[in-house]
């Protein structure tokens, strides 16, 4: 029985092995030609390089105003994952610790935009940004994405919200502690594993989001975000690819730096709030 166990679970590891490096031989395709030559990506794009084409990155640097694209990225996340943590965070303590019909429907009403395609809607995005004015703006793009990324972030709070026993609130609230002040102080600390998890799945998502930027940040060259910037090297009648990967690997690198720094925590903070404690 052991040796079907064993048998089985190296089979197991295996498929999983080969699953994963099909899905990393992409981004190391990516990685590896952003050191070539345009010729040499052109004529084999799976072959290594000839010699480091570090000059790549020096004139992709100087072409894209990186460190200009660098801080509308980071201005654009920072203020997603800002209000996206607060608002989800505070509606997820709300729901979880007043039970009622009221707040059952409300939570169904918020986590419902979770089945929306963005796609059905972004017209009607697009038209009502622009009315109030957060279309080609860094700082409206930031708050737009609170909309889009408040339903899950909720979800995953309400959830782990669960395992926090409510004798801690009436506890705070005999010493005289307000609802705000239990929340911040007391609860909030409590909330670090899920809260770190809803941070890096949301900075992955907007640090190289496409299609939000495209429509309404992509007027200017001066609010464009990296992964649009990296598309500029990509043109209908000549693209140059080795351009193109540099541009690319200088888009994601970031977030794949900050998503391997803290990636345990994302399986930390799901499993938590899996289990009711």
């Amino acid at each position: 029985m052991m040796k079907k166990q064993r048998t089985g679970i190296i089979i197991l590891e295996t498929l999983m092995i080969l699953v994963g490096i099909f899905f990393i031989y992409p981004v190391f395709l990516m990685f590896m030609n952003s050191f070539k030559t345009f010729g040499e990506v052109v004529s084999n794009v799976i072959a290594l390089p000839k010699s480091l084409e570090i000059a790549n990155y020096i004139t992709v640097i100087e072409k894209m105003n990186y460190p200009r694209l660098f801080l509308n990225n980071l201005v654009i996340t920072s203020i997603g994952i800002f209000g996206i943590v607060l608002f989800s965070s505070t509606a997820a303590y709300i729901l979880d610790r007043r039970r009622s019909k009221y707040t059952r429907f409300m939570y169904v009403l918020i986590i419902t935009p979770m089945l929306i395609p963005f796609q059905t809607i972004m017209i009607t995005l697009l038209k009502t940004m622009s009315s109030l004015g957060l279309s080609g703006s860094v700082w409206g793009l930031g708050i737009q994405y609170w909309g889009f990324g408040i339903p899950m972030a909720t979800f995953i709070f309400f959830n782990f919200m669960r395992t926090i026993p409510k004798d801690i609130d009436e506890s705070a609230l005999i010493d005289g502690a307000s609802t705000i002040r239990t929340f911040f102080s007391i609860i909030l600390p409590l909330l670090k594993t899920v809260t770190v998890t809803v941070i890096v799945l949301n900075v992955m998502w907007i640090w190289n989001d496409f299609l939000l930027p495209l429509l309404m940040v992509n007027r200017s060259p001066d609010t464009k975000t990296l992964v649009l910037s990296a598309y500029t090297f990509v043109g209908q009648f000549n693209t140059q690819w080795h351009y193109a990967m540099t541009a690319m690997v200088l888009a994601v690198l970031p977030s794949i730096i900050f998503f391997i720094l803290l990636q345990r925590y994302i399986v930390e903070g799901v499993v938590a709030g899996a289990v009711k404690g």
